[in-house]
């Protein structure tokens, strides 16, 4: 095939994919009904849908992505990702309605700074799909839709006048949900600005809805590299032949793709799942970035785990899985005081420069600090 051949073919299967990306968003499944055309729903399954109808976070399935889930099992991995139960009507303890407390941190309409060097900047509260423990389930859906240029005018105003800030997460909702026109004009005015350095695009397009990554989409972004993509793929079952496809093209147009993995409990919450996962986005050049404890979001905690379980699942890891797939554990602390490591101790004691550390394979090692002479 000619080179002009194979751009013409480029152009066609772009063409195509807008437009079943556009299609797959006009088909989402939004109520009870559709959802019961789809899924043998319990009962459980269906009064957390009706409730979600009625107030909350609402339904919102790709048909893409609710055929990755089985008909008749409720406890599938992607089926406990996206529909509702009437469970999510429980508060327990430590339950937030902001658990990140983005609201407390916000220094102009919807940009958020809890770091010294970078700011979240929040520009839709629209997605592909509404996880049931969305952080942001206070937000998304809510009317608003992606936010206008004139809207955001004082995060940029604030993003210049403040020369610390080298690093900027675009998110919302997800912004890869917005026309490839809108993105294009999000970056062009954040790489306006000289101190930025890094752009991150956080997107759960390329698990919900693969057809979004368009050669088009790509052409727009590529002149406001460096951007980095964070996208969030919690289980293998996620890794499709069109995942891949999205995955590996956004890697052969420079984009660093880095997945969280949010910790979930009756999805992932088992080493032989996380170790799939892991090494299959390695395998399509997807570097595991976080395994995040889920957040204290208020409805959500059937699907929380106990802290144990993922410093547990991250010693079974050790050793067994290869570093670039293994992610660090981390709590995103409530009220917005920042990211913690966490994970199991593998020092068995210190002092006199000495420190007894304990391997993944069990056995005890001493490890001598470098001897320092007195003068």
């Amino acid at each position: 095939m000619t080179l002009a051949a194979e751009a013409v073919r480029l152009k066609i299967v772009s063409r195509r994919r807008r437009r079943d990306w556009t299609d797959e968003l006009r088909r989402a499944v939004t109520t009870v009904a559709e959802l019961a055309q789809r899924l043998d729903l319990t009962e459980a399954e269906r009064l957390g849908a009706e409730r979600a109808e009625l107030a909350g976070l609402p339904i919102s399935i790709t048909p893409y992505y609710l055929s990755l889930a089985d008909r008749r099992d409720p406890e599938c991995p992607i089926r406990r990702q996206c529909v509702p139960h009437l469970d999510e009507a429980r508060e327990v303890p430590g339950d937030l309605v902001d658990p990140l407390g983005e609201k407390a941190h916000e220094v102009a309409p919807d940009l958020v700074c809890r770091y010294p060097d970078r700011a979240l900047l929040l520009v839709s509260d629209r997605c592909s799909v509404y996880c049931r423990f969305c952080t942001r389930s206070r937000m998304v859906g809510a009317g608003g839709g992606a936010r206008s240029l004139e809207h955001l005018g004082p995060a940029f105003e604030w993003l210049r006048d403040h020369p610390e800030v080298r690093d900027v997460i675009v998110s919302g909702g997800d912004p890869l949900a917005m026309s490839t026109a809108r993105i294009a004009e999000l970056c062009a005015q954040l790489r306006a600005i000289d101190h930025v350095e890094i752009v991150r695009l956080a997107t759960r397009v390329p698990v919900c809805l693969p057809q979004r990554i368009t050669h088009e989409l790509l052409d727009a972004l590529r002149p406001y590299h460096p951007l980095w993509v964070m996208t969030h793929f919690n289980h293998a079952r996620e890794l499709t032949s069109d995942a891949a496809r999205a995955l590996c093209d956004l890697a052969d147009a420079g984009f660093p793709v880095m997945n969280q993995t949010v910790l979930l409990r009756g999805v992932n919450d088992d080493a032989r799942a996380l170790e799939d996962l892991f090494r299959g986005l390695v395998r399509l050049r997807v570097r595991p970035y976080y395994l995040m404890q889920m957040d204290p979001v208020r409805g959500a905690s059937h699907l929380r785990t106990p802290l144990d379980s993922g410093i547990n699942l991250m010693e079974a890891l050790q050793g067994r899985v290869s570093g670039i797939a293994l992610p660090k554990l981390i709590v995103d602390t409530p009220g917005g005081m920042g990211k913690v490591p966490i994970g199991p101790d593998y020092i068995v004691s210190r002092g006199g420069g000495r420190t007894l550390l304990r391997t993944h394979r069990g056995v005890t090692v001493e490890y001598l600090d470098p001897f320092s002479a007195r003068s």
